[in-house]
């Protein structure tokens, strides 16, 4: 049984603050959650600040965020007092973007869009995650067919580190109820139709009926809906 396998079955009755519990004492400064600033990652940032306000949480500007992204950053630093870790993209590489694809290229191909995501996101995700062991991450497996078969702990290829995935189970009625009675300072948009929220252009509103990840990328099949953050 691999490591990853023996966290699992360790782990399969513990809450989900055991489990963030846990890889915080063991892994300590080698642990940090990745944060979009989305409503699953603000409940994942109250419970770690309330084991350990030390713990390290950041978060990737890519430079296209809504202003109401930012007014959540500002007001999670706050409440808890605490600075956010912010990584940005690397100037040269989006001044180059934007000569080879001027200011939405990412509209018109699935790889246009990708190398958007890679030089606003995955390069600075690499840089965040360069000296950790353990990434905590938002994910849900409702959240979308691309994230039904994820696991609460998984050895993430890409990264070449375990990645766990404590509201893996949760419903999205979880999310809120959790918000709600702690008061965890959420992003407004969430108000306005929004329940996945990335960069500006890349993110709408869903309509009833809809997906919640809909809004993510609405022109493309939702089997290519996922940035390069979390492959398999």
């Amino acid at each position: 049984m691999n490591i990853i396998d023996e966290l699992n079955e360790q782990l399969k009755n513990s809450s989900t603050q055991e489990v963030i519990e846990f890889f915080l004492n063991q892994y300590r400064s080698k642990v940090a959650l990745a944060s979009s600033l989305g409503a699953e990652d603000q409940v994942l940032t109250d419970i770690i600040f309330k084991i350990d306000k030390s713990s390290k949480v950041f978060t990737l500007d890519t430079g296209r965020l809504n202003p109401e992204t930012y007014d959540v950053m500002d007001a999670t630093n706050l409440k808890y007092g605490v600075k956010l870790d912010v990584y940005f993209p690397n100037l040269d590489k989006v001044e180059q973007l934007y000569q080879t694809q001027g200011i939405n290229g990412h509209f018109e191909s699935i790889d246009n869009r990708k190398k958007c995501c890679n030089i606003r996101k995955i390069e600075p995700l690499k840089r965040a995650l360069k000296n950790l062991d353990v990434w905590f991450t938002g994910l849900r497996s409702s959240q979308s067919i691309t994230r039904e078969d994820m696991k609460l702990v998984e050895w993430d290829e890409a990264f070449k580190l375990i990645k766990v995935n404590p509201l893996i189970k949760w419903s999205e009625k979880d999310v809120w109820d959790y918000i709600k009675a702690n008061s965890v300072p959420y992003n407004k948009l969430h108000d306005k139709g929004y329940p996945s929220i990335g960069c500006a252009p890349c993110t709408r509103a869903v309509k009833d009926g809809e997906d919640i990840r809909a809004g993510r990328w609405w022109w493309e099949n939702p089997e290519h809906k996922e940035c390069g953050l979390h492959k398999k």
